[in-house]
């Protein structure tokens, strides 16, 4: 818990400056206000994971979207599909997945083929029970090849903070191994500094 409250605090500041780049933070007075919580919120009140519920402002959406990178980076199936809720629908890429069984054996045979998995995950947008995210993740292949994926999800949840709906359109591009920008350990949370994805590329 305490490093996933050191990335919501860097996490803030990257999303106050991504909603003034756009010319939304001026607009939009919840992102204000959030942002005044999170400089008088203390570590132990930064919310659980399970209780973040819709409707979302600013800090209970990035605490949602910070708790799904650490659950994916986990890289374990049965963990992820508890955030899921049991008739949920996916579309990932050209593929479609119901259900948390399905979810697990789906996740089960990527990581399968998609090796040494490193995910970063930023808040795009949200409103009520959706959130809209980007992401990069890289991976290599058995045969050594390397990609970086770029991606970009939408999500809906049900009132008990479950996902309901997931959409992802990802597109891979192969780089060398000396362009690698995620370098922590595979299998473990990004850590609390570094690593970012501010920029497009």
């Amino acid at each position: 818990m305490p490093q996933l409250q050191s990335r919501l605090m860097l996490t803030y500041a990257a999303a106050v400056r991504d909603f003034s780049r756009r010319r939304h933070f001026q607009c939009h007075p919840q992102v204000t206000k959030s942002v005044r919580l999170l400089k008088t919120t203390k570590g132990s009140d930064m919310p659980s994971p399970l209780s973040i519920l819709p409707p979302f402002n600013l800090r209970s959406a990035l605490a949602k979207v910070q708790a799904a990178e650490n659950a994916w980076n986990s890289q374990d199936p049965v963990r992820i599909a508890q955030a899921y809720s049991i008739d949920t629908e996916w579309r990932n890429r050209d593929q479609f997945v119901c259900g948390r069984d399905q979810i697990v054996e789906f996740l089960t045979q990527k990581w399968q083929r998609e090796l040494d998995y490193r995910l970063v995950k930023s808040l795009w947008a949200f409103t009520g029970n959706r959130i809209a995210v980007r992401f990069q993740y890289e991976y290599r292949l058995a045969d050594g090849g390397w990609y970086r994926a770029y991606g970009n999800e939408n999500w809906e949840f049900d009132a008990d903070g479950l996902m309901r709906r997931r959409e992802a359109s990802i597109n891979d591009v192969a780089i060398d191994s000396r362009d690698r920008r995620f370098t922590w350990a595979s299998g473990s949370p990004r850590p609390a500094v570094g690593f970012e994805i501010e920029e497009l590329r």
